[in-house]
């Protein structure tokens, strides 16, 4: 624990909490496979650094549940649950906190079964560090390469491999030679630089806190050694400023502030900010806490702003460094790692939670799906439980993010099934989120979904698709019709492409924000339901509403009725004309 501070206990007790307030703090996290002893390894860390109190070991040491060779069972130290216990493995996150006279440490242990992978991506998303066993008898196992993928998705760029159970493989030196080997070859493919491999015994003590005799060939440092001085990441305070308003307080007249939590950057009365999504600029007048004004405040502190103008802000909104804007859009590209029994569908209709806003949002496309042992990216139409893919997003009204890499809280998400409330994936958003699109540049087309916004905003209604199959004469008319009323209107007669292909050509208009109607001949059903996907209620076949009855007045009426749904504002447009 931390060392005791010298002097007469009046004096010593405020210089220990100075010294255990500038004491730096590391968050780590444990992963890996099931059985490969992370429980253990950490009950292991625990003990043997003087960590448990003596009623916790006491407990442990009477419990009837006892699967080691000798007097204590360390998972029982993390593994809290009943059913924990039972069963031998984590289901839940179990969080410990320790200190050295060097660092202090909060661990998250975390599950290794698939069943429970979300666990594991909770416990990740707020370490620093990552530890990964590996079982020595057994090498990588595919939820150690998951669990090391998840990991890099989350931006830990420093893991600590720990090769456990040398005990079982007789400590053999080749054993770890080659299980480094083969993990070094799995980071270098996700790009984490910073490793370190240590062999140890989590059962019996070796290279956890005291260094083994049964392993005089392996002269680095133990586990605790390294956790003890590995370099920290930096203070994400430099970043630029982001606060998501969480909630607007107005206790009378007098007063009117902005609370939330800080999601990057130094703020300090006086400083310039943006609103967004109005965009409107401000200075800060103060900063405004439980225990008065501040002079500054940083990342993941909980404050009030009050501002010198009085602009219109409420919750989901977000003030912002005025020199480095966030990206704001409504179609973004993301890292998804999807944690539900039910699959990802393409076009359904999701609750997507980014940072305090909740709103709507429908999955795309997916671009690809990665093949966890080989890494490799595979074309892919759907998600199943534990799978990780490149997925393709429109929100229902614009975010505000950055990519994940730059920004932890501002590029991560969470989808949530609107039906059951069930978190059902949690998303990273890529540095590439508003790059160009493959499929688009396969045609010569290099587009992003922040143009693809402004082509919206220009035209000022949202793309659409209607199938007039086989009414050349009435698909004109409606063209004519809608572009009298501004909108921009193109008529397909299907004579320039095949009828299967409309799916891929109409991509390339959706950029452009156009309202495509096709009148050629009759698609397939496959290319229907596509369409139906990508352009979900902006997607209208005349040939499936029997009940206009074929009547072309009514079908008129009908369209363009649909057609006022589409734009952006409700205000009147100079251009809008009327039916003719």
């Amino acid at each position: 624990m931390i060392s005791p501070v010298k002097g007469g206990p009046r004096e010593a007790f405020p210089a220990f909490l100075e010294q255990d307030l500038n004491t730096e703090l590391l968050r780590f996290t444990t992963a890996g496979s099931v059985d490969d002893g992370k429980s253990t390894l950490i009950g292991r860390l625990l003990h043997d650094s003087k960590a448990v109190y003596e009623d916790q070991l006491a407990s442990v040491k009477k419990s009837r549940i006892n699967r080691s060779t000798g007097p204590i069972d360390f998972s029982l130290l993390t593994d809290g649950l009943r059913a924990e216990r039972e069963q031998g493995i984590t289901i839940d996150v179990a969080y410990r906190y320790f200190a050295t006279s060097r660092r202090k440490f909060i661990i998250a242990d975390t599950p290794g079964h698939e069943q429970y992978t979300r666990n594991m991506a909770t416990g990740a998303s707020t370490a620093d560090l990552a530890v990964i066993l590996i079982d020595g008898a057994k090498g990588l196992l595919p939820q150690t390469r998951r669990h090391a993928f998840i990991a890099s998705l989350l931006g830990i760029t420093k893991v600590l491999a720990a090769v456990n159970k040398m005990d079982l493989v007789e400590y053999r030196e080749e054993v770890f030679l080659q299980l480094q080997d083969d993990f070094l070859t799995l980071a270098a493919q996700l790009g984490i630089a910073n490793v370190q491999c240590v062999p140890i015994s989590a059962l019996e003590g070796d290279n956890v806190v005291d260094r083994s005799k049964r392993m005089p060939w392996y002269q680095g440092p133990t586990l605790l050694e390294h956790l003890e001085t590995v370099p920290l990441p930096e203070n994400d305070s430099l970043r630029s400023f982001r606060f998501p308003v969480q909630t607007v307080i107005r206790p009378d007249a007098t007063f009117r502030g902005f609370a939330g939590r800080i999601a990057s950057g130094i703020i300090h009365p006086g400083d310039s900010v943006a609103a967004l999504p109005s965009g409107r600029k401000t200075r800060v007048r103060s900063i405004v806490t439980y225990d008065g004004e501040l002079p500054q405040a940083s990342s993941s502190m909980s404050v009030t702003l009050q501002l010198e103008e009085e602009i219109d802000l409420s919750r989901g909104d977000m003030l912002v460094s005025p020199d480095e804007l966030p990206t704001v859009s409504r179609k973004f590209y993301a890292r998804v790692v999807w944690l539900h029994g039910t699959a990802l569908e393409l076009g359904k209709t999701y609750l997507v939670k980014h940072t305090v806003q909740q709103t709507k949002i429908r999955a795309l496309r997916i671009r690809h799906r990665v093949n966890i042992n080989t890494l490799a990216s595979e074309p892919a139409t759907r998600l199943e439980m534990n799978e990780i893919g490149s997925v393709e997003f429109e929100a229902h009204v614009p975010l505000f993010f950055d990519p994940y890499s730059s920004n932890r809280t501002t590029g991560s998400f969470i989808l949530i099934d609107a039906a059951t409330n069930a978190t059902v994936g949690a998303g990273m958003i890529q540095e590439d989120a508003t790059g160009v699109d493959e499929e688009l540049s396969s045609y010569g087309v290099l587009e992003t979904p922040v143009m693809a916004d402004k082509r919206y905003a220009r035209h000022g209604h949202f793309p659409a698709v209607l199938l007039v199959e086989g009414r050349p004469a009435l698909a004109a008319r409606l063209e004519r019709l809608l572009f009298e009323r501004g909108f921009e209107a193109l008529h397909l007669t299907g004579h320039e492409f095949s009828g299967d292909t409309l799916a891929d050509v109409v991509r390339l208009t959706q950029k452009a924000g156009i309202v495509v109607l096709y009148s050629g001949e009759p698609l397939s059903k496959e290319t229907k339901q596509r369409l139906a996907a990508e352009f979900s209620e902006r997607f209208f076949d005349v040939s499936g509403a029997p009940e206009l009855h074929d009547s072309e007045e009514q079908i008129t009426r009908h369209v363009l009725a649909r057609a006022e749904s589409l734009w952006l504002v409700d205000e009147p447009r100079k251009n809008r004309g009327r039916v003719n």
